[in-house]
């Protein structure tokens, strides 16, 4: 099997570290079945799409719709390599899901209006699937509503027209979209779990997602819920793309 490669961007060690065992715990892969490349650390490398299965993008602290001048220069190189890499991926309809930051990436990308008019706390949601979404072969087996953990300042307010939404919640009307064929984008982490968000609200106290006081909150409120079908998209997906 070619390996599938997850595009990572937390500088920070334990989270970034966590979000790749959690890739290769709910895909259901070994060490050698997932690279890794962190956009923060380093250039994005020269990539041959034919030497993988598929590419992960993971979240990011990053904020797509920031302006411009906000932005660090490391950010925008990650979303320089990102659009460029993307214009490969898109014309090829290469298999592709961005997690949360991949619905800033892959939406942008495609025209979509990306801004804080939806933006979510960190906590679980209930997740609606469209009719689309449950026709959807990477959403199959999926009941009609579930819980999913999700954090984010900025959201997709506005899809292109050949995008097919699959995914809403009360809150965000765009949890989850396909480009063709290939292309997925989730606002929903798939491969978060309780203490994972745990992990993720101590790392992140001081990021401006929620006032740092009320972290402790957060966490025992994370653990009051479940969330476990998200995962079968990262299995479905694996199944659907390993070559």
């Amino acid at each position: 099997m070619k390996p599938f490669l997850l595009l990572a961007s937390r500088a920070e060690d334990a989270a970034a570290d966590d979000e790749y065992a959690a890739y290769l715990r709910y895909g259901g892969l070994a060490p050698g079945q997932l690279r890794r490349i962190r956009l923060e650390a380093a250039p994005l490398p020269e990539l041959d799409l034919a030497d993988y299965s598929a590419v992960i993008v993971g979240g990011s602290p990053f904020t797509s719709s920031d302006p411009s001048d906000h932005k660090s220069a490391t950010q925008h190189r990650v979303e320089r390599e990102l659009a460029g890499l993307l214009d490969r991926i898109v014309e090829q309809d290469f298999p592709f899901l961005g997690a949360c930051y991949g619905v800033g990436t892959l939406g942008r990308h495609q025209g979509a209006v990306i801004d804080r008019t939806f933006g979510e706390p960190l906590g679980a949601v209930e997740i609606e699937l469209t009719d689309a979404g449950l026709a959807d072969p990477l959403l199959r087996g999926m009941p009609a509503r579930f819980t999913a953990f999700t954090g984010h300042k900025e959201a997709c307010s506005s899809l292109p027209a050949h995008a097919v939404l699959l995914a809403s919640s009360q809150a965000c009307p765009v949890h989850m979209f396909r480009i063709k064929e290939n292309l997925y984008a989730t606002q929903f982490h798939p491969e978060l779990d309780a203490e994972g968000l745990v992990t993720r609200i101590d790392i992140y106290r001081h990021a401006g997602y929620f006032p740092p006081e009320s972290a402790e909150e957060l966490m025992a409120d994370a653990r009051r819920y479940t969330a476990t079908e998200p995962m079968n998209i990262l299995k479905n997906f694996v199944a659907r793309y390993a070559t």
